[in-house]
């Protein structure tokens, strides 16, 4: 193709360019009615969307997960106890509970099922009232959640229906720890889930809880309880392995000492035996026996102190949350963001509006073909 069959084809194509244009605007301009009734019904819609949606309300609180270390206390200790042949852990830190595991444990059904059965003042009931029984007995479907029920989950709703309701389990004479939960117990576990959060900021360190309710009392209660609750999880956590070290370190006491007490028997048997004798091997051997004495008693006597160390650890060793931004009750609701409904179904409507106007010119177009063909 020569440069000025080039020139020419370049205009021309812009001009097609500007006819389809023209002509897309012509077409969008003759159905206007069809895109404004569409918006109309988008504006409609968005309006009875954000009137029905719930009001949310969400109470939160910042924390900063503060654990002490024990590598000192255990420092002088571990390097003897090397030296003996066994090993005690660093003690520090790296033995603490990491904050990433705390999204984890207020997702348990341990924490969840004591959650669900404290006490709270709810709305529209005159005494304290458990998380379980407001859901199961006085909390009210809203009327979105209503249509939605019977509409888009209608087919769950009907295989609910078919399946009927599950056999509750019988955990009989088996262990005692195992946890069943009934149907009920199960779904406002899962409610539970969704309107309790904690994030974890691990560039920054803190922790971030937060609750969401209809009521903003009511989710600043449960997020406060939260709060204390997970102190005291990590808090039992911590207990135990403090506990599980003293056991351990009694238990090298118990050993270390009897080593110690058979070297001692030993190394006086020896003087007994030879308090005349000056060869060399009987004074090499009375050295090796006075190491091997010197060696356990070292690591005996630290072990005794760290058996008192280690029981005062158990008491003082408390990991702490401290609170950066404690709860309150929230004044504004998180949700819904009404504006943004409506202006999401407005621009929803305006597509389907446009979508259904070039979608039957496109028909049409084809039709028109189709019988010009035949």
């Amino acid at each position: 193709m020569s440069n000025t069959e080039q020139q020419n084809h370049t205009p021309n194509q812009l001009a097609d360019d500007e006819i389809d244009l023209l002509a897309l605007a012509k077409t969008l301009w003759n159905n206007r009615k069809t895109v404004f009734k569409w918006i109309g019904a988008g504006i409609v819609l968005g309006l009875l969307f954000a009137l029905a949606s719930p009001k949310e309300y969400t109470a939160s609180s910042t924390m900063v997960p503060q654990v002490s270390s024990t590598s000192s206390k255990l420092g002088g200790l571990s390097s003897l106890a090397a030296m003996a042949g066994f090993n005690l852990g660093s003690g520090s830190t790296a033995d603490a509970l990491s904050p990433m595991i705390y999204p984890q444990i207020m997702q348990s059904i341990p924490f969840q099922l004591e959650l669900m059965n404290s006490q709270f003042d709810c709305p529209d009931v005159d005494q304290p009232i458990s998380l379980f029984e407001y859901y199961t007995e006085y909390q009210k479907a809203s009327v979105l959640g209503i249509v939605q029920k019977y509409t888009l989950g209608l087919p769950f709703v009907l295989l609910k229906a078919i399946k009927g309701e599950p056999e509750p389990i019988v955990t009989g004479n088996t262990d005692s720890q195992l946890i069943a939960l009934t149907q009920e117990q199960n779904d406002v576990r899962k409610k539970l889930s969704e309107q309790l959060s904690l994030e974890v900021n691990d560039k920054d360190g803190y922790i971030t809880l937060a609750a969401n309710f209809s009521d903003p009392l009511l989710a600043a209660q449960v997020a406060q309880k939260a709060q204390t609750m997970l102190q005291e999880y990590i808090t039992k956590y911590k207990l135990e392995k403090a506990a599980d070290q003293l056991r351990f370190i009694q238990a090298r006491y118990s050993e270390k000492k009897a080593e110690f007490e058979d070297a001692q028997r030993q190394l006086a048997l020896f003087r007994d035996r030879n308090k005349n004798v000056s060869s060399a091997l009987a004074l090499t051997e009375q050295e090796q026996l006075q190491s091997q004495y010197n060696l356990a008693y070292s690591v005996y006597s630290e072990l005794a102190k760290q058996v008192e160390t280690a029981q005062i650890q158990v008491k003082e060793d408390t990991p702490i949350l401290t609170i950066i931004e404690p709860v309150r009750v929230p004044i504004e609701k998180s949700k819904p963001n009404r504006p943004l409904i409506l202006m999401i179904w407005i621009f929803l409507g305006g597509v389907a509006g446009v979508g259904l106007v070039f979608g039957k010119e496109f028909f049409n177009s084809v039709k028109e073909k189709w019988q010009a063909e035949d």
